[in-house]
């Protein structure tokens, strides 16, 4: 009898088992609407199960963030054929096939439908942490997997692109609407005619594109995020050509998604705010829409945000009363038809601009850029050229055959690209650019004449002024020692001639180059006065426009301090751009503390002057200037050491000035570099003092430890500031001091630094303290607050000196941070 019992109650056993979390279903076992069921992958990452959209009623089997409150779906099953009621199953059914049946209808709403070879009986279904559903048969692995048919959203590790031995296609459609998933008209598909590129459309009609892949982006995505939260990839080979992104920490929670608008946007879930926020999107402007100038037209985007048109070099518009209309779609023809075959032709550069689109390209990546101008030359259908990886130098021949659509220029990014042009245009060409030197050269002088005759005016103006105040008792002016020293600085900072800059650094020679930066190479030269220069020369695909360039020179040019690098110069002539600074021999921060040899024979007491400089530094820009400047890409590269190791700041081409009043400000352009970057920032372009605390912070640790905050990974610690977290919570701060340093440092000072250093990096702005408290706390032996959960850190559950104190509001998820790349 009890035998007969125990049969019985198997499969209610077998029912309470599979109830509980799983992320697996086999054979015999099902989802079922009516009873809740749900499949929950292994790290409880994803959620799979039916839902209903919108306001609608229907139903529908789909994948969900399970750790995001606002349930975003990401995977739609039966999107075109909806259930009425809760009767929906999903089970696997005789054939080993995934189904949708609606109640006791034999005939499934869904399938896989793929040919499984192995039986039934050993095949399953498993949603991954990943969010892709998998349906595995016997032991050969995955038979079909929900990757392959992505829907509106691409998640990390997902393949976009075309599978060439089997001709998958993967694409993303938007929903038709809010309430209804179906395959709506917008779809994100990779075009394979010509280069790969990806393009964004609404039915047949083309609404954006990415450009081709150039060695490290999307060639027309100059924003395309990048480095910090992913890691990119673009594959093409005989077997197959697609894109796809991973996170470099799986915490976050980020995905691309295209909607009903004809929008892509790039989004990352801020559990600060408890919504997802837009990080990036497309089309953005005029000039992101495919094809606005027509065929040999060229789109540019002015500083107000309007666009212009106008036409590639050799090229006139089509039809001129279309044009004075501002209707440019008709597009371009050649000026002298016939001329640009034999005839002495060649070619004009377009800087900062997009890879014109056109059906017929040629790339070899075996050819030089010389090689493959010589190369489009000899072919008379060949209307420009390129380099194919504009990566590491560049590399690689890319030629246009055909007509050249979709062409615009960046105010910064984007690549050089070379046009085909008659002999005459070419003559222009050439005339036109041996004249700019000259034009440049008078400007610069007319501007000097006018700057000079400005400040006499003004100078003498301030002199009356000031003695007329005072014989009417209106008090002295006063100024403190910065202001005063700012007051002297003369703004008519003086411009080098290129021949002098050239003399100076032996014609840039290798022997003199100091290092590499973001925007171009620094060399060291000597003037003929014998006085020792750095010349910081952007490079011409640097992405420090002309707009950074002027910011960096103003700024520099009117900040005096001990902790800031002194700027003795400047060069603007033909092409060029180059700063001139005092020249330091101890290079940057980083090339000591970062090198074991050179550390060793730094000392403690020498570190702790300069954390203590950088902060007096940051002091002075932030409330003792005149002006207030956020600097935005505070690092260890950016500060530089003297004779006297004493540190100065530098690189304020990303620097705002703010007013006096104004303690934030928000930017759709978020620069510097992620893993010095506060959260505020990152994820919302939200910049304020407050965000240099945060660099600063990331500084002094490393500082510290002799380790960088991105190169640290460990355990579940993708980043130094995890680490030292941790550490801090056990009570083993010291255990992060560098080993290098000997006995020579002070316990009780090294453990202040690090208890600073906590409270700057804060994940909430509020909570961090200002440079001037910073100051007040490394030079005085007060008491120090403790400090709430750092930024950027993987969590772990009460991991702090006081677990309540982490602050951790009604919408947190204790174990998902809102994590960048390099703060890992």
């Amino acid at each position: 009898m009890y035998g007969v019992l125990f049969l019985l109650l198997i499969p209610f056993l077998d029912l309470t088992r599979f109830c509980t979390s799983t992320d697996t279903i086999s054979l015999n076992q099902s989802i079922r609407d009516n009873h809740g069921d749900k499949l929950v992958s292994s790290g409880e990452f994803f959620t799979l199960g039916f839902f209903s959209p919108g306001n609608s009623n229907k139903r529908y089997i789909g994948i969900w963030y399970n750790k995001v409150q606002e349930q975003t779906i990401v995977w739609v099953a039966n999107r075109e054929n909806p259930i009425n009621d809760t009767s929906g199953v999903l089970s696997i059914d005789k054939t080993g096939n995934l189904v949708i049946h609606n109640g006791n209808d034999s005939f499934p709403l869904w399938s896989t439908n793929v040919s499984v070879a192995a039986p039934a009986s050993t095949c399953s279904a498993q949603l991954l942490d990943s969010g892709n559903l998998v349906l595995l048969q016997g032991d050969d692995g995955k038979a079909w997997q929900g990757f392959d048919y992505p829907t509106d959203t691409m998640l990390p590790s997902m393949k976009i692109g075309m599978n060439r031995r089997t001709g998958l296609n993967r694409f993303l459609t938007a929903w038709k609407s809010p309430d209804d998933p179906g395959i709506g008209e917008c779809s994100y598909k990779m075009d394979l005619s010509g280069s790969p590129q990806m393009f964004l459309s609404k039915g047949s009609v083309r609404l954006w594109r990415t450009g081709p892949w150039n060695g490290f982006k999307w060639s027309g995505v100059p924003k395309m995020p990048s480095n910090f939260i992913f890691n990119f990839s673009f594959i093409d080979n005989h077997d197959e050509v697609y894109a796809l992104h991973t996170l470099l920490n799986t915490s976050i929670f980020s995905r691309l998604v295209v909607n009903e608008s004809g929008i892509v946007q790039r989004l990352t879930w801020f559990e600060g705010d408890c919504r997802w926020v837009e990080f990036w999107s497309a089309p953005k402007d005029r000039c992101d829409s495919y094809d606005t100038c027509g065929s040999y037209g060229n789109c540019n985007l002015s500083d107000d945000e309007k666009f212009k048109c106008t036409c590639l070099p050799g090229f006139e518009p089509k039809v001129a009363l279309d044009w004075s209309l501002r209707d440019a779609s008709g597009g371009c023809v050649r000026k002298r038809e016939g001329q640009v075959c034999g005839n002495g032709e060649g070619f004009v550069p377009m800087t900062h601009s997009s890879i014109p689109y056109t059906s017929v390209t040629r790339v070899n990546m075996s050819l030089s850029l010389k090689e493959c101008k010589e190369v489009c030359l000899k072919n008379c259908s060949c209307t420009g050229y390129t380099s194919a990886n504009i990566s590491g130098g560049g590399s690689g021949c890319v030629t246009w055959h055909g007509e050249l659509m979709d062409t615009r220029v960046f105010s910064n990014g984007g690549q050089d690209i070379y046009i085909r042009v008659d002999a005459v245009e070419l003559a222009q060409y050439s005339k036109s650019k041996g004249n700019h030197g000259k034009k440049l050269n008078v400007a610069i002088m007319v501007v000097s004449v006018a700057v000079v005759s400005f400040l006499i005016i003004f100078l003498a103006y301030w002199f009356v002024m000031k003695k007329s105040k005072g014989k009417r008792g209106m008090g002295n002016l006063s100024f403190s020692e910065n202001e005063l020293v700012e007051s002297e600085t003369s703004t008519d900072l003086p411009f080098f001639d290129l021949s002098t800059i050239v003399a100076a650094t032996d014609n840039f020679s290798s022997a003199n180059r100091l290092g590499q930066g973001g925007f171009g190479t620094v060399y060291k030269g000597r003037l003929h006065n014998g006085q020792e220069i750095a010349v910081k020369r952007l490079s011409k695909n640097s992405g420090q426009g002309i707009k950074e360039f002027k910011n960096e020179v103003m700024l520099i040019a009117k900040l005096q301090h001990r902790n800031l690098v002194k700027l003795v110069g400047c060069c603007i002539q033909q092409e060029e751009k180059m700063l001139i600074y005092e020249y330091l021999p101890n290079k940057s921060l980083d090339s000591f503390i970062f090198d074991e040899a050179k550390r060793s024979s730094m000392g403690w007491e020498k570190l702790f002057d300069i954390i203590l400089g950088i902060a007096r530094g940051m002091l002075y820009l932030h409330q003792d200037s005149r002006l207030r400047i956020i600097h935005r890409d505070l690092k260890a590269s950016n500060v530089l050491l003297d004779a006297a190791m004493n540190p100065k700041i530098s690189d304020f081409g990303m620097a705002r000035i703010f007013g006096g009043d104004q303690i934030e400000a928000n930017t759709n352009r978020v620069v510097g570099t992620y893993g010095y970057m506060s959260p505020e920032y990152a994820m919302e372009g939200l910049f304020s003092i407050k965000s240099d605390v945060f660099s600063f912070g990331v500084v002094v640790l490393e500082i510290i430890c002799g380790r960088k905050n991105s190169s640290y990974n460990q355990e579940n610690f993708q980043n130094l500031i995890g680490h030292v977290w941790d550490l801090w919570g056990k009570g083993e701060s010291l255990d992060i001091a560098d080993s290098s340093l000997g006995e020579s440092y002070q316990t009780h000072q090294v453990l202040r630094c690090i208890h600073i250093a906590l409270l700057c990096v804060q994940e909430h702005a509020t909570d961090r303290p200002t440079m001037s408290a910073v100051v007040v706390m490394l030079c005085n032996e007060t008491s120090l607050p403790l400090p709430r959960q750092p930024a950027f850190i993987s969590r772990r559950p009460n991991n702090g000196p006081d677990s309540s104190s982490a602050d951790v509001g009604a919408c947190s998820i204790n174990d998902i941070t809102d994590t960048m790349v390099e703060g890992r």
